[in-house]
C-alpha cells in the first residue's frame, strides 16, 4: 500500500510540474503577442509607454535636449540629409525658451516635440503642486515658441513613480520612456553607440538619444544607425504616430 502511494505521489509531482510549466509558457506567449508596451496601474490603464508594436518594422528615434546649441544642429542637418522627418525631440522648457530659433527649425523640419518639463529637475523629488507647475510652465513655453501643444512627457532623467504618473495623467500627459538606451551621453565611442542600437533594434522600439552639447559621438553613430536600419527595411515614426496606431501591452508598476 505504501509503495502504491509513493508511485502515485511521484506521478502527481510530475503532473504539477507540467501544469506549472505550461502556465508560464502560456503567460510568456501572451505577453509577447501584445502590441504597445506600457506601464499600468492595478486598474489596467496604460500610463507610461516604452515600446510600440513589433509588426511593420517601425522605429521611433527620440532626442532629449536640455542645454547647448551646437550638437542639435548637426543632428537636425543629418536627419534632413537622410530625409527623415518623423522623430521626436523632447525639450526642456527652459532650453526652448532660450533657443526659439532652434525650436522653429525642429518644427519646420517636420519633427515632433515632447516635453522634458521646464527646469529638468527630477519629479520624484517634488511635491505634486511643484510637478504640476513645472509641467504647465513647460507646456506653455513650448506652445508659445513652437506654436504646437504637446501632451508627451518624458520626466527629467526618466525618473518617475506612481505619484508622478497620477499627476501627469490628470494633466492629460502621456509619459514616454524607451526600450533602447545606448547611453550616448557618456560618449562611450561611436561604434559602441551604433552597436548598442543595432544589436537590439526591433519593430516598435523607442530609441533614447541626446542632442545636448555634451554628446560628442551621437551624430556620427546616428548616421551609421540610420543607414543600417534603412538597409534592413526599417522606417521611422514619431512617438505620437506610434501611439495613435497601436493597441496596448501592459506591465504593472507597484
Amino acid at each position: 500500500m505504501n509503495f502504491f502511494w509513493v508511485i502515485n505521489g511521484k506521478k502527481m509531482k510530475q503532473f504539477l510540474i507540467i501544469i506549472i510549466a505550461s502556465f508560464f509558457a502560456a503567460l510568456i506567449a501572451f505577453v509577447e503577442a501584445q502590441d504597445l508596451e506600457v506601464f499600468k496601474t492595478k486598474e489596467g490603464e496604460p500610463r507610461a509607454i516604452y515600446k510600440g508594436e513589433k509588426k511593420g518594422k517601425k522605429i521611433a528615434l527620440t532626442f532629449d535636449v536640455s542645454w547647448g546649441e551646437k550638437r542639435i544642429h548637426e543632428i537636425l542637418d543629418l536627419l534632413a540629409k537622410e530625409k527623415i522627418k518623423d522623430t521626436t525631440f523632447f525639450l526642456s522648457g527652459e532650453w526652448a525658451e532660450r533657443h526659439p530659433d532652434i525650436v522653429e527649425k525642429i518644427v519646420k523640419n517636420g519633427h515632433e516635440i515632447g516635453s522634458l518639463g521646464y527646469r529638468y529637475r527630477s519629479y520624484t523629488e517634488l511635491e505634486d503642486s511643484e510637478i504640476r507647475r513645472d509641467i504647465t510652465r513647460a507646456q506653455q513655453v513650448i506652445k508659445d515658441v513652437s506654436g504646437q501643444s504637446t501632451d508627451l512627457l518624458r520626466p527629467p532623467n526618466g525618473e518617475f513613480n506612481k505619484n508622478v504618473l497620477d499627476v501627469a495623467e490628470k494633466m492629460n500627459h502621456t509619459i514616454v520612456q524607451w526600450s533602447i538606451n545606448p547611453n550616448d551621453w557618456k560618449n562611450p565611442g561611436t561604434d559602441h553607440i551604433t552597436e548598442s542600437v543595432l544589436s537590439k533594434a526591433k519593430g516598435g522600439d523607442i530609441v533614447l538619444l541626446h542632442a545636448s552639447d555634451s554628446v560628442k559621438q551621437t551624430r556620427d553613430a546616428l548616421e551609421k544607425i540610420i543607414q543600417q536600419l534603412k538597409q534592413d527595411g526599417y522606417t521611422f515614426t514619431s512617438v505620437g504616430e506610434m501611439i495613435a496606431n497601436t493597441e496596448t501591452k501592459r506591465n504593472e508598476i507597484k
